[in-house]
């Protein structure tokens, strides 16, 4: 299930963290029902609309959330091969995730994929607008000093490729669970990543 895409001029690539690097473990439909958010509506965008004393306590929730799966991490069993593929290849790597930057880290440590992000090149919603805002792509280009056509952007979901498209980036989303109806967003498609691990 692939669209052709070129990626061997990509040098600059900036990943999604939970789904994508890692296995998928927030239960999102939980987090809706404990803060009363509709099915299918942003949380992070609805709670912001909400009386500050009840945003900041909806945060908290959240935050507790996130730390809670964050400890649990576990890494796709092909994302450790991607990313050793790009490192062969002299790749620059990112992250860009809607979680705060504490949980960020986290995740990443426990998963054991700290390793391959410097600290600077881990962008959460503390530092930019979350995604799919296309600001935390830009300020990873702007740091890095490239323009979007150097960079690509993987994901699993329609947020990642909205953000990566906005910003002026390639896009690849995973499709580890079959076909969605949002897959047109990106460039590439992909099953997995042990064969794109082969084309980078």
């Amino acid at each position: 299930m692939e669209r052709p895409l070129d990626l061997s001029d990509r040098t600059h690539w900036i990943f999604d963290m939970d789904g994508t690097l890692t296995v998928p473990m927030h239960d999102f439909a939980w987090l809706h029902r404990a803060l009363d958010v509709p099915e299918g509506q942003d949380v992070l965008a609805t709670i912001e609309l909400r009386p500050p004393e009840r945003a900041a306590a909806d945060r908290e929730v959240i935050r507790l959330w996130e730390e809670d799966v964050a400890r649990r991490a576990r890494p796709q069993d092909d994302a450790v091969a991607l990313l050793e593929a790009l490192v062969r290849r002299g790749r620059t790597l990112g992250v860009l995730t809607r979680n705060t930057l504490a949980g960020a880290r986290l995740t990443l440590d426990a998963a054991g994929l700290a390793g391959y992000f410097d600290a600077g090149a881990i962008v959460s919603r503390d530092c930019a607008p979350p995604k799919p805002h296309p600001g935390g792509g830009l300020r990873l280009l702007r740091q890095w000093g490239v323009t979007a056509e150097a960079a690509v952007v993987v994901g699993d979901w329609i947020y990642d490729a909205q953000a990566g498209r906005a910003a002026g980036a390639a896009t690849v989303l995973v499709m580890r669970h079959g076909p969605q109806p949002w897959g047109d967003e990106a460039d590439l498609l992909v099953d997995d990543f042990w064969g794109l691990a082969g084309r980078v």
